[in-house]
Formats: C-alpha cells, sequence, structure tokens
C-alpha cells in the first residue's frame, strides 16, 4: 500500500526537449527562475506555474538532471545538508557522492529550501545521449526515498560509505586543440595523472599532456573535442581520506561502481556507512556552475544580454 501522494512530471521543459535544448524558447534556464512571476517573460511564467501548481504545496522534491551540453556527470547527489530534511533524503537516495550546497539563485533546489520544502537534485549522464545506469540509479534512489518517507514499504538501501564534499577544483587545459580524457567521470585519479591530452593540428606530433592537480575523483568530465587555453576538462572532488575504503568499489578501470548501478544494492544499518569528508570551496562558487563560470556574474551576464522587450 502507498501512504501520501507522489507528483511526477516526465519533462518539466518541453519546448527545450523537442529542440533538445536545456533553455527555454526565450534562451533562459528554467532551473534559473524560480518562483518566477505570472506577468513576466515566458521562463519566468513557467517557472511561476510549477511553482504554484506543484511545487510549493509538496513537502519534498526530487529534480533529476543530466550534465549540460558538452560534459558527462558521474551519478551525484547535490543538496542542502544544513537543511534538516534536505539532508535526510540526500542520504535516504542512497548513493555515495553528495555534493553539499544551496544551488544557484534562482534554481528550484534553493528556492524550494527556502520556503521549507525539501529538496535535492540527482545529476547523471550527459545531454543527448542514452545511459541506462544513470537512468537505473535513480530509480533505486527515489524507491530509496519513498521507503524513508514511508511512503511505500520496505527498507532504503545504503552504500558502503558516503562522500560529504563541500569543496571542489576545476582542471583546466593549458593548451588549446582537440581533446582526447583519458579518465572518464567516475575515475579516482592520483595527483600529476595524465588525465587528458590536447592535440594541436596547427603543430602536428606534439601532445600536451592535462594532468590532475590533486588526488580525488573526478565527478564531471568534458565530452566536447575542441578546447581553447583555461577550457575546463574535468570536475575534480580532492580527497585526502578515505581513498582506502573508495577503492573498494572501484572497477579495473579506476571507476566508482555507484550503488545501483551494478544491480539491486544491499541493506546496511546506518552505523555501518563510513562518511568520507571533503572541505573545500566551490570553483566557480557553485557545483552547479555554468563549466567554471561564476554563477552569480553569469546572471548578471544573462540579465544583460537579455532583450529589454523580452523582460
Amino acid at each position: 500500500a502507498m501512504a501520501g501522494t507522489i507528483r511526477i512530471i516526465p519533462v518539466v521543459n518541453l519546448p527545450g526537449y523537442r529542440r533538445q535544448s536545456r533553455y527555454m524558447p526565450d534562451g533562459r534556464d528554467l532551473n534559473r527562475g524560480f518562483p518566477g512571476k505570472p506577468d513576466s517573460n515566458t521562463t519566468s511564467r513557467v517557472a511561476n506555474r510549477l511553482w504554484n501548481e506543484i511545487i510549493s504545496t509538496s513537502d519534498h522534491v526530487v529534480d533529476l538532471h543530466t550534465a549540460a551540453v558538452g560534459r558527462t556527470n558521474m551519478p551525484q547527489i547535490r543538496a542542502n545538508l544544513a537543511h534538516p530534511s534536505s539532508n535526510r533524503i540526500a542520504r535516504a537516495f542512497g548513493i555515495e557522492t553528495i555534493l553539499d550546497n544551496e544551488g544557484p539563485k534562482g534554481s528550484l533546489r534553493r528556492v524550494s529550501n527556502d520556503t521549507g520544502v525539501a529538496a535535492i537534485t540527482y545529476e547523471g549522464g550527459g545531454s543527448n545521449e542514452a545511459d541506462p545506469e544513470s537512468v537505473q540509479v535513480a530509480i533505486y534512489g527515489i524507491l530509496n526515498v519513498l521507503r524513508s518517507l514511508r511512503v511505500i514499504p520496505g527498507y532504503p538501501s545504503r552504500p558502503r560509505f558516503r562522500i560529504l564534499a563541500s569543496g571542489s577544483v576545476w582542471v583546466r587545459s593549458d593548451q588549446g586543440g582537440l581533446l582526447d580524457v583519458l579518465t572518464p567521470a567516475g575515475s579516482f585519479v592520483q595527483e600529476g595523472e595524465t588525465v587528458a591530452t590536447v592535440t594541436d593540428p596547427e603543430r602536428p606530433g606534439e601532445n600536451f599532456d592535462i594532468l590532475s592537480p590533486a588526488r580525488g575523483l573526478l565527478i564531471s568530465t568534458a565530452t566536447h573535442p575542441f578546447v581553447t587555453a583555461g577550457t575546463p576538462i574535468g570536475h575534480l572532488l580532492p580527497m585526502t581520506g578515505g581513498t582506502k575504503t573508495l577503492k573498494t568499489r572501484l572497477d579495473e578501470e579506476g571507476c566508482l561502481i555507484t550503488s545501483g548501478s551494478d544491480g539491486e544494492p544491499l541493506w546496511r544499518e546506518d552505523d555501518d556507512i563510513e562518511d568520507i569528508s571533503v572541505e573545500g570551496e566551490w570553483s566557480g562558487g557553485s557545483p552547479d556552475a555554468e563549466w567554471g563560470r561564476d554563477e552569480e556574474s553569469a546572471t548578471e551576464e544573462e540579465a544583460d544580454e537579455a532583450d529589454p522587450n523580452w523582460l
């Protein structure tokens, strides 16, 4: 038997879905427009209707995402762990990697928390590609949350450990050219390890190595083959502790096997889970930053560039 009400929106941005774009018809990102306004631009109106009719009257929100164009994410949860009910469902989701951040201004996660609604964001895979593994992880995670809230019967599965991250660094290319990523998203890398190479067609025979600045877990990597100097090619969680435990869940290629990606996860007591802390600051101000752009300045740029007739 089920207790409670589950509201499911398969695709929030239908115009973007049809155009294979994350942006609304007016060029704005819906997940920067909450709670929106009923008499403003297109994106703001859609956000406002979603907010008033669905989100504001909900108790818990699980927001499902893939990475933006040009990159891919390993399965991860993003949540403000200082928000008690969001912390609860972030842990209940049952995967290893949790990024502790309130989210960008205007994001569904942040605005929900500001009004007392628990909200987490699941990120997995990349845009315009099928990723059955990330989908399977999401399904198990949602069922875990529902079980933890007693909406459906059963006990939530739990991972062997959790990485609770409050900071990261970007791995960037110092050269322009064609990118070849050697370590996919989810890889555990060592400081100084070659994670990618860049070849400049104007200098045949020369390859430039991109080295990891620290030991840690690559949670996102670039998929676009063209880079310029300064382009981020990876998002890294630097790790100084817990690596022995982490290595117990690496596959033969050194990638983290996310709980749920290899079948029905095991049930274990919460006391049996090891919490691994990754402390620091988020490069770009947020793990949701536009591939290394500062979210606050990006929002200002969007406002500056918008046609005033469309505001």
